[in-house]
């Protein structure tokens, strides 16, 4: 496969199959098409196929998104944007009305447990698309050397001579 990239007053770049990982992505884009909740390389078919679960494969373009490791990440970007949301709604409330506590509770926890999950997947996204741009744990050619590697199938018996 052959790509010709030219940019006005350059000269065209080809790009082959073996230094396909030469084409630029763009982090920005790929994330806006994460917190869209679609495939961070086309932005067409959605990332996920359960609330938090990412697809294997893009049904649209077919690209790979197994390799993501989100991981911890997701949660913790979620509760930092809910609790600073969360906490300045509950100091300005505060100086401004002063409410009771249980109207303090009665606002402040449904809107907290609506805001973290309604924002998770969304960060998600985000963070797939960020990994898929920056060719991170597989999303690149080539073996990431940050992925495990796989172990020896431990059923299997070792022959000692």
């Amino acid at each position: 496969m052959t790509i010709t990239i030219s940019a006005s007053g350059a000269s065209p770049k080809v790009i082959t199959s073996r230094n396909m990982s030469a084409v630029p992505r763009s982090n920005a884009d790929a994330m806006l098409r994460g917190m869209r909740l679609r495939c961070p390389a086309c932005g067409v078919s959605p990332m996920f196929r359960k609330y938090l679960k990412v697809a294997d494969y893009c049904p649209s373009c077919g690209e790979a998104l197994h390799h993501q490791r989100a991981d911890d990440a997701p949660p913790y970007f979620t509760m930092f944007i809910v609790c600073h949301i969360v906490v300045a709604g509950v100091l300005a409330s505060e100086q401004a009305w002063q409410p009771s506590v249980l109207t303090h509770l009665l606002i402040w926890m449904p809107l907290t447990l609506a805001l973290s999950l309604s924002l998770l997947p969304i960060v998600k996204g985000a963070l797939v698309g960020l990994q898929w741009a920056l060719r991170m744990h597989g999303f690149g050619e080539g073996i990431d050397p940050s992925d495990p590697q796989p172990m020896a199938d431990p059923n299997e018996a070792k022959v000692i001579h």
